[in-house]
């Protein structure tokens, strides 16, 4: 995912979408500990998509944050 993919993606898509990617990395660490998955590489790729997510999700809400103030 790239990050102007998740730039366009609303509140409440990136909570959905932190939601979803951290379900499949949950799977993904479970699959490979029951047998090697063919590519293992797809969870690190998994982390760093729930990382850049929390990312701009952390950024949205600085900036609401100090829009109140």
């Amino acid at each position: 995912m790239k990050n102007s993919e998740i730039t366009g993606l609303s509140k409440e898509e990136l909570v959905v979408r932190i939601a979803e990617e951290k379900e499949n990395l949950v799977k993904l660490k479970f699959a490979h500990t029951i047998s090697a998955i063919e590519n293992p590489t797809r969870i690190t790729k998994v982390r760093k998509d729930i990382a850049r997510l929390n990312t701009e999700m952390t950024k949205r809400n600085a900036e609401s944050a100090s829009e109140t103030k």
